[in-house]
């Protein structure tokens, strides 16, 4: 098959598998009176980071290693700099003080932990382990504040809105599909993704060997972007519609899961060590915990990330993408 067409072919089937496992598993999730801010960090975080792992778990199995890596943190570096920022430019990003206190914190310390692992040149079994133990104490924390939620008390009846006498104007009633119904629905989607990330990475590899581009910097460009469009759509249809808890959760939650429970695993499952270009080791993964680490101050300051902000990192993304493919092609 022509390598652009089945790029394009992965990139459709992993949007639509990822987005199918979001609303779905946002539906499951929902039922369980979970917050907002909580399914974005797991369930729609999960979902959306899914393409990342079916590509990074089937790059390593390949001997692809440089696309495995270059995907985390070129998609990382979308979440961060594109997609935060294009979501500040559209409306200001207020944030709660469970995103300072807990998934900030998160988020710089992953990207920290890939940084010291891949200091050496490359990704062996126990760099995996350490990836996995963080993921699996991210988890736990976002398990600990997913019990609280659920443990507050719901909204009292007699504070809650009475139904609309007008027959005129009445919401017509909404009628769920049963969980039997969404958990195949849930199990399609992902199905749909592991399809999709063998078309895309044969496509990126063939179509790397044509330009004379690296895998990483294939990695780093055309998957990144790609695998990223769940979380663009999910954070800016989030933002327009209000619902920042979701988008914010989403993008910190999933910056989270790519390098701990995506990387990892993929570390682990493959054959040997995954190598870690230098250029990518000295450039673009210190770009990425620089972006991790500016987030701290700039998110502290005003408990917001305005627009100027969000326009300056759109703006840095986009001169990094300028300078990537006019120095690395």
């Amino acid at each position: 098959m022509n390598p652009v067409l089945a790029l394009v072919l992965g990139l459709v089937a992993l949007v639509a598998g990822a987005e199918t496992v979001v609303r779905e598993g946002s539906a499951l999730a929902a039922r369980f009176n979970v917050s907002p801010l909580v399914v974005g960090m797991t369930v729609v975080s999960l979902g959306t980071s899914l393409p990342e792992l079916a590509i990074g778990l089937n790059a390593a199995q390949q001997g692809n290693g440089g696309l495995a890596v270059g995907n985390i943190v070129g998609t990382n570096l979308v979440n961060i700099l594109l997609i935060l920022g294009l979501s500040a430019l559209i409306r200001p990003v207020a944030f709660e003080t469970r995103t300072l206190t807990s998934d900030l914190p998160a988020m710089t310390g992953a990207a920290l932990l890939l940084f010291v692992v891949a200091a050496d040149g490359d990704l062996d079994t126990l760099d995996g382990v350490w990836l996995c133990l963080y993921g699996a104490a991210y988890l736990a924390l976002v398990a600990v504040l997913a019990r609280r939620e659920s443990r507050r008390p719901a909204v009292p009846a007699a504070v809650a809105p009475a139904p609309s006498t007008d027959a005129g104007t009445a919401d017509p009633p909404v009628r769920d599909r049963p969980v039997a119904v969404r958990t195949l629905l849930l199990v399609l989607g992902l199905a749909i993704v592991v399809i999709g990330s063998e078309f895309l990475v044969d496509g990126a590899v063939e179509l790397a060997r044509d330009l004379g581009a690296t895998d990483a910097v294939i990695g780093l460009t055309i998957v990144a972007v790609g695998t990223s469009a769940p979380e663009l759509v999910t954070t800016l249809v989030s933002t327009v519609r209000g619902d920042r808890s979701i988008a914010i959760g989403n993008l910190l939650g999933s910056s989270v899961f790519n390098i701990a429970l995506i990387l990892g695993p993929t570390v682990l499952v493959a054959p040997g060590t995954v190598p870690v270009p230098e250029d990518v080791l000295v450039l673009d993964l210190v770009l990425m915990v620089a972006a991790a680490l500016v987030c701290v101050p700039v998110f502290l300051t005003h408990r917001r990330l305005g627009r100027i902000e969000g326009g300056a990192f759109v703006m840095t993304y986009v001169a990094y993408m300028v300078w990537l493919l006019a120095t690395r092609l």
